[in-house]
């Protein structure tokens, strides 16, 4: 990115010297580099005494879209000669953690035409130790409001994915960030550690969680109290004007914003099949056959504008979500390169299984036996700690002896699994038990080209490709280069729901996906032979 013709500099920004005192600013920040301020840095400085944020001088100065050029300029210079500036005045340390604080330290340092000036930000030397600074007084006016975020004091790994996403987030100008994963995956704890590890640089910190559906009106009035309360402007009384003026509040402010449980505010794939084919009066079709997009459940679809305003506005701020779930606004807007991402959290890796579940109490476990939990649970930390549990309570602490009893699926980790499984349409529902059947991955072109067993008519490809694009979407089969898989405790959940849900169809002669006793004992034999045989291993 080329730097501006310094014949230029003067021509941007010049409202600036109109209600600062530039000419001593320059020489005082100068005073502090030890050499003049350049034309560049003049100009930066302008803008930001003008309120604008390094996105907005960018887009004036160099006419982009990215402010990567400005943000490095600022923090390796002005930030700096600014904070030794009035530090050595202050006597105290004095940080310009960003760039919407900038105005406010150097106003109250004196540097402001024709205001009152505010009690001091350069507190004198002399000053008693009791006297508030202007740093604390600035924390305070934005203190993290974390609503009922959870403890996460205790904290396992995870260390590439919160560097990924910082550096997402701080270095590449990432306003909407989707946290994805399988039930008890560590969404939840993962958003709230990330969020604590970047707060310092956000204006301000909100945390909500979704889990009990609170309407998109419910959660845009909460914004509205929080973000806006002194701001002096007349608050929309409908909700898509809240949203624009949220959206303006995102460009003035550095926000950080996050969403958990997110899937709570989408629809079960399964009742909207149903009600579809109902509505739509389709009396001679399976619902099998009808396949539906993730989507919102009636009366949230604000949600959807929301999200899509965030990802699609210029602005400072970011969004997190944490969800099951990928919907469609994500799916649009991401990309590698631009600033709308997301991350699919899998599980943990063998050293950071083995430290969780020593510290759930575990403390004689081996890395053979650890290894044998993280296989089957595939690392998910909630359902490591739910095993640890019962290890200690029904097993006294036996782990080998849990291991031989067999039983993988049960309690929490059912019902957790459970709920996902139901949230499918039947045609998801019926690849799932193919794949859990079949256990090696599979590619899109084997399964279009493989018959289904016991499923008749046979499936177009594009029903088979938007189902598995969808079981992608919904957190529930892993990619393995070009191929699909379940993981081990989904397919074991899979083979003993298929086992049930087999006795049941054997009487349902009609029944859309009922296999045929053969095939389904010969699959399901050979499941546990195979199973014996990595047991022994």
């Amino acid at each position: 990115m080329a730097t501006p013709d310094s014949n230029q500099v003067e021509e941007e920004f010049v409202e600036a010297k109109s209600n600062w005192e530039l000419e001593k600013l320059y020489v005082d920040l100068a005073s502090t580099k030890g050499k003049a301020l350049t034309p560049v840095e003049k100009k930066f400085l302008r803008g930001l005494l003008c309120g604008c944020s390094p996105a907005e001088i960018a887009s004036i100065v160099y006419q982009s879209r990215s402010s990567s050029t400005v943000r490095v300029y600022l923090s390796n210079g002005l930030y700096k000669y600014i904070e030794e500036m009035l530090s050595n005045a202050a006597g105290y340390s004095v940080k310009v953690k960003n760039w919407s604080r900038v105005t406010y330290l150097l106003e109250k340092a004196g540097y402001k035409k024709g205001r009152i000036q505010l009690p001091a930000a350069i507190i004198p030397k002399k000053a008693s130790k009791p006297t508030q600074t202007e740093l604390v007084k600035v924390k305070s006016a934005a203190m993290p409001d974390w609503g009922e975020a959870v403890d996460v004091s205790v904290f396992e790994g995870r260390i590439t994915e919160l560097a990924k996403t910082q550096q997402w987030i701080l270095q590449e100008g990432c306003r909407l960030l989707l946290l994805s994963g399988m039930g008890g995956i560590g969404k939840t704890v993962f958003s709230v550690k990330l969020a604590q590890e970047i707060q310092e640089q956000f204006d301000y910190v909100i945390w909500r969680s979704l889990r009990l559906s609170p309407t998109p009106e419910q959660i845009i009035e909460q914004l509205i109290q929080n973000l806006l309360p002194h701001q002096e402007i007349a608050i929309s009384e409908n909700t898509e004007g809240r949203i624009s003026q949220l959206i303006d509040f995102l460009r003035n402010y550095r926000c950080l914003i996050v969403f958990d449980h997110f899937d709570a505010v989408l629809a079960s794939s399964d009742i909207d099949t149903t009600l579809t084919a109902s509505s739509q009066g389709m009396k001679n079709s399976h619902p099998s056959f009808i396949l539906t997009q993730i989507q919102y459940r009636p009366g949230y679809e604000l949600y959807g504008e929301l999200i899509r305003r965030v990802g699609e506005s210029q602005h400072q701020s970011c969004l997190i979500l944490t969800s099951r779930e990928k919907t469609p606004e994500i799916t649009a807007l991401e990309g590698n390169s631009l600033p709308v991402r997301s991350l699919r959290l899998t599980g943990l890796n063998l050293l950071e299984s083995l430290s969780l579940l020593k510290y759930k109490g575990l403390t004689n476990i081996t890395e053979d036996e650890c290894h044998t939990l993280l296989k089957q649970y595939a690392g998910n930390p909630l359902f490591l700690k739910l095993v640890a549990t019962t290890i200690q309570e029904l097993f006294g602490g036996n782990i080998d002896e849990f291991i031989q009893q067999g039983t993988v699926v049960f309690g929490e980790i059912r019902t957790i699994l459970e709920q996902q499984f139901n949230r499918l349409s039947q045609l998801e529902k019926h690849m799932m038990y193919w794949l859990a059947m079949n256990q090696n991955a599979v590619s899109v072109r084997q399964l279009q080209k493989n018959t289904i067993p016991g499923l008749s008519p046979k499936l177009s490809q594009r029903l088979i490709l938007e189902a598995v694009d969808l079981l992608m979407r919904r957190s529930l089969i892993e990619q393995q280069g070009s191929s699909f898989a379940q993981t081990p405790v989904f397919m074991e959940y899979i083979i003993e729901r298929l086992i049930e849900e087999n006795l049941k169809l054997s009487e349902e002669q009609e029944s859309y996906f009922l296999m045929s006793q053969t095939i389904f004992a010969a699959h399901l034999k050979n499941h546990i032979k195979e199973s014996r045989l990595n047991a022994e291993i």
